[in-house]
């Protein structure tokens, strides 16, 4: 199909997929190095790949970016508008090609998102091609791949379910413990391409039903879940957290393949997509390592109102005695949790000592304004959670590193009645991929930390205050 200028920007039309296919590729690279020259030569700024999705969330709150941050998001955006013209466009074309719903062009606007569902549209083939398909019948099951794949709907879901789940541990295993890297290729390459591999393994003899073609996807990521816990690579409560976001990733995967399937499209790619779990999920990983990305830090606040004057609070936030043994489910389930605070001095240069569970944050006193702030730096880290396993506790690569608490403050405001707001705040950054989605794990803990400290500083105070006055 020959494509003129013009047909980019008009919405009639058809795209077959290899010409999709080029159009993304050219296009994508134009902008990417016209993007690079922008932010190098005008703004004196770095630009790689995956900043693409990393300014999305200094996007949500524009009015908080300071001019110079302001004049480059928006000469990004105005650069971006003609290129996600064309791919809207482009995209429409190819998914009425395809025999696809229109309303499947909302998946070119999610974040990373876009890129699988890009690969996807490649891969689909076009009506003309499924109808073909479906006239003349198939042989390609009577060699090469289709010699060991199961004929029976449980023996094909099996295989399928087991050879990914294998394969997807290897590269998962790689980018753990080789690359030491937890990121977009583990989190959301990974599990979409095991989802997408295994529907295309299951129904490579016969066409299988959409929600059947689901559960194999599913099960594929629980087949990698339970290798990872057996073989000690991950523990229990870092695969629950990431469950949430692998399992609809993998469902998504499996879905695009049965797709292909169902158009007549499921036999001929098969070896050619189980290469793309082989190369692309590490290609990903490899464009992170290069990417250096470098984490945003977040802030947590946590306040409460305490029954006596910021003076008597004073006293416990510099130092508070043992808490009792936590009876939230999250820290009984291994997530460290914090048990006393000691200090060495006084004023600023002092060296606060916070003892969790797994061990003591170091907390260097930079402002002692008593009885108003206390604010402090951390420069010591224990692990942040204590991994279970079947059979022993492990050492992961994420316990160290990967979570870091870079500082802290408690500020005391005085409110009417002798009454004391206390709130304290915790900044930090992780280097786990996608941010945002670890952000909402490790606000929460951090949260919950914050009340564990805050709820024992409340009862102590008021306890103490309320004796004190008595006598």
């Amino acid at each position: 199909m020959r494509v003129k200028f013009q047909d980019l920007w008009t919405l009639e039309g058809t795209l077959n997929r290899s010409t999709y296919a080029l159009i993304g590729v050219i296009g994508f690279a134009i902008k990417h190095n016209l993007d690079r020259v922008v932010a190098s030569a005008v703004f004196a700024r770095p630009w790689a790949l995956f900043n693409y999705w990393i300014p999305l969330n200094k996007a949500i709150r524009i009015s908080a970016l300071s001019p110079g941050d302001a004049r480059f998001l928006l000469t990004m955006v105005v650069i971006s508008l003609p290129f996600i013209w064309v791919g809207i466009v482009c995209t429409l074309k190819r998914l009425r090609d395809a025999g696809l719903s229109p309303g499947w062009v909302i998946m070119f606007f999610l974040p990373f998102v876009n890129l699988l569902f890009f690969v996807a549209c490649c891969l689909i083939p076009s009506r003309i091609q499924q109808q073909a398909a479906a006239a003349i019948p198939d042989k390609s099951a009577s060699g090469g791949i289709g010699t060991w794949i199961p004929k029976s709907k449980i023996g094909s879901a099996s295989l399928a379910a087991l050879s990914t789940g294998i394969v997807g541990y290897a590269i998962g295993y790689f980018s753990m413990d080789v690359l030491t890297q937890y990121g977009w290729g583990l989190f959301v390459a990974l599990p979409f391409c095991m989802g997408f591999v295994a529907v295309l393994l299951y129904g490579f003899h016969k066409p299988r039903s959409l929600g059947s073609s689901i559960t194999v996807s599913c099960v594929t990521v629980a087949v990698l879940a339970a290798l990872l816990l057996a073989l000690g690579a991950e523990g229990a409560i870092c695969i629950l957290m990431a469950a949430p976001l692998g399992l609809p990733l993998a469902m998504l995967g499996g879905i695009v393949a049965w797709l292909i399937q169902s158009r007549g499209g499921s036999r001929a790619p098969a070896p050619a997509v189980f290469s793309a779990l082989l190369l692309f999920v590490p290609g990903v990983m490899g464009v992170e390592q290069a990417s250096h990305l470098v984490p945003p830090v977040y802030a947590v606040r946590s306040s409460i109102e305490i029954e006596a004057p910021p003076e008597a609070v004073w006293k416990q936030v510099v130092a508070f005695a043992q808490i009792p043994e936590p009876h939230e489910l999250l820290f009984r389930a291994g997530i460290a949790y914090p048990i006393r605070a000691e200090i060495v001095g006084q004023g600023p240069g002092a060296e606060r000592r916070c003892i969790f569970s797994t061990g003591a944050f170091v907390e260097p006193i930079q402002i002692w304004d008593e009885p108003r702030l206390l604010k402090f730096s951390v420069t010591s880290n224990p692990e942040p959670m204590q991994e279970w396993a079947p059979y022993s506790r492990i050492e992961t690569p994420h316990l160290h590193g990967f979570l870091v608490s870079q500082g802290g403050q408690f500020l005391l405001t005085a409110l009417p009645g002798g009454r004391t707001r206390l709130e304290g705040t915790t900044w930090y950054r992780h280097t786990m991929w996608p941010a945002t989605y670890w952000r909402l794990w490790s606000d929460h803990i951090i949260h919950q930390i914050h009340m564990r400290v805050l709820d024992h500083i409340k009862a102590n105070t008021e306890q103490q205050f309320v004796r004190a006055a008595l006598h």
